[in-house]
Order: structure tokens, then sequence, then C-alpha cells
């Protein structure tokens, strides 16, 4: 039998709010027995830096009913009885059509997501008001089978210094998992498909710096035991899972922010939903200066025109979006017909 709503308190830029959590004893991580009602406190506790990092954004909701080990399902448009603080911005998805998108303004907003089964909040690295300009470069470092975070490590350290040669400051976070997520803010001056060549210029010029250790390679077979560049998370419509969002992963994980300095000696299982409220009281936020000297893309848009000129060309797209122009064929390398 489900347990009665409680009705708990938000505090927010707008004053107090409250939000009712039904079934707030609903276990939605079995190993640890985190409740729904945990990951509400959970959020209250985080919720300036959460709203820092991830407001003002369109932002996808992936929910989880029966706990994490249950169906799930994304949520974009804004659900009937969506309370008044919850606003919608439209966005136009790859597909052309437009839709409205949820965004979250302030700490209530994500605890009422989290009474929506939220666990995972995936922001896009555009403005509400903005949405076809990113405001955000964002390279994923995804550890292969063989690898792991700490293969990941060096790879950050070095595309770092890639980055600092174009003049963009990076910051860097946990991916709740084995990756490390490298974000640099941008001027809001260029829309998507210049933002993704901008990121396949920083990952290419990485590949050749550390051959053995990194890869652009779009298809699994080809990768090897290094880590993958994804290029494809800067493409509209595609997000990873946020700032201090947690993830669905069974010790709780969090996507957590650190410091440089701490790169090398911290652990992703260090930061999880039972963890990160002491963390920030202690240590602070590493990014909350994020967004005060935003750089430009420009120089790695030159790079990139200087890799097309040494025949570089487009780099394939996600399978679901549409036949983009200049793209390679689409076809698993072991499948392509031999001529």
């Amino acid at each position: 039998m489900a347990s009665e709503a409680v009705v708990i308190t938000v505090p927010g830029p707008n004053g107090d709010r409250e939000v009712r959590i039904s079934s707030p004893t609903r276990v939605l991580w079995p190993e640890l027995g985190i409740t729904k009602l945990d990951l509400a406190n959970y959020l209250i506790a985080v919720g300036d830096a959460f709203v820092r990092a991830n407001g003002d954004r369109p932002v996808s909701l992936e929910r989880f009913p029966e706990g994490i080990g249950g169906e799930q399902f994304f949520s974009k448009n804004p659900p009937r009885g969506a309370p008044e603080y919850v606003r919608s911005v439209m966005v136009v998805y790859p597909s052309a059509r437009s839709h409205p998108q949820l965004v979250i303004d302030e700490p209530a907003a994500a605890v009422w997501a989290a009474q929506m089964n939220t666990v995972v909040f995936h922001p896009w690295p555009s403005r509400a008001e903005n949405s076809d300009n990113p405001d955000q470069l964002r390279i994923d470092l995804d550890p292969q089978p063989g690898t792991d975070f700490s293969d990941a490590v060096p790879a950050a350290i070095e595309l770092r210094a890639v980055l600092a040669e174009v003049g963009l400051d990076a910051f860097i976070k946990t991916s709740g998992n084995r990756g490390v997520h490298v974000f640099a803010p941008i001027e809001a001056t260029h829309e998507f498909q210049d933002v993704r060549h901008a990121v396949i210029a920083a990952a290419r010029e990485l590949e050749r710096r550390m051959p053995d250790k990194v890869t652009t390679a779009w298809w699994k077979e080809e990768r090897g035991e290094r880590i993958f560049v994804d290029f494809n998370q800067a493409n509209r419509d595609r997000t990873m899972a946020g700032a201090y969002s947690p993830r669905a992963l069974a010790h709780a994980a969090v996507s957590t922010p650190i410091t440089w300095d701490e790169l090398e000696r911290v652990s992703p299982r260090d930061f999880t939903v039972l963890t990160v409220p002491d963390r920030l009281k202690t240590v602070g936020d590493p990014w909350e200066s994020f967004g005060d000297e935003p750089g430009t893309i420009d120089q790695l848009l030159g790079w990139w025109q200087r890799d097309l000129d040494a025949g570089l060309g487009e780099l394939p797209f996600p399978p679901d979006y549409p036949k983009m122009p200049g793209e390679p064929p689409r076809v698993q390398p072991s499948r392509a017909k031999k001529s």
C-alpha cells in the first residue's frame, strides 16, 4: 500500500514553496533504500548549485515510476497539472518540428520533477530564450571496454590544454559512471552545427596528440581499448546528465563538478545522493563561476576548416538524425560492401 503523501517546504528565489510528494517511501534505489522523499530532500540540499548549472535551459526528465530497476521514459513536454512556476519554451528538434520543452527556474521545480519520479535531468547546452545557439561546448570522454575512469583522466587533462590554446576555459564533472564530462562556456553566437564542428576539431586535435589513448571513431568495432571522444553529444536535442543530477545506477551516483586539482585523486563512486550535499557545504561548488568569462569557438572553427582542406570531412550523425550534408555512409565498417 502506498504511503500517505507529505508536503515539504522548498526555499527559493521567490520565497518558500510547498511541494506535495506522493508515495514518499517509494524506494528508487533499492540497494541503498533511497526513497522518493530522500531524492526530494537531496534536490533541496543542492538546490542553488543545481539551478545555477541546469536552470534556464530546456530540459528532458528521465523518469522511473517503479525505481531505477523498472520501466523508464523521457518526458519533455510539461505534463498536465504542472505548477505555475514550472515553465516551458518552444524548441526545434532535428526533425524540424517544434515542441514545448520543460525549463527549471528554481529548486521547487526540480523537487516537483522528483515528485514525477524523475531521477536524471538532461539539460540542453543552450538557454531557454536562445535555444538554437549553445552557450556551452560539451565533450564526453567515454571509456570503452578495457578502459576506465583512470584512463579518461589524462585525456581530460590534455583536452584542457587543447581548449586553453583556443582561449576556452574548461570545467569538468564526473559523468556519474566511468566517464568525464569536459565543458567550456562559450558565447551564444553559433548554432548547433557550428558547435558540433568545433567539438570535432578539438576531438581530432586530442586524437592526434594521444592516438593510442583516445579515438573519434564512431563505430564501436573501430575504437579498441581507448577513450571515445563523443562528438555527437554536441548535436541538437542530444543531452547528458546535468551537473548535480543523480544517475540511475545502483549506488545512487551523482554527476558531480570537481576541480582540476581533484581530478587525479577522486573516484566517481565518491559522489552520490548521500554524499554530495555535505561536499557542497564543505568544498563549495567548483562551477560557481561557470559562464563568467565565455570564450569563442572561432579558432576551433578555423581548425575545422583546416581539417576539411586536408581531406578530413564530416563525421557520422546519430542514427535517428536525417541524412546530413557531407555525412559519410552510415554503414558499420564490417558490413560495408567491399569493392
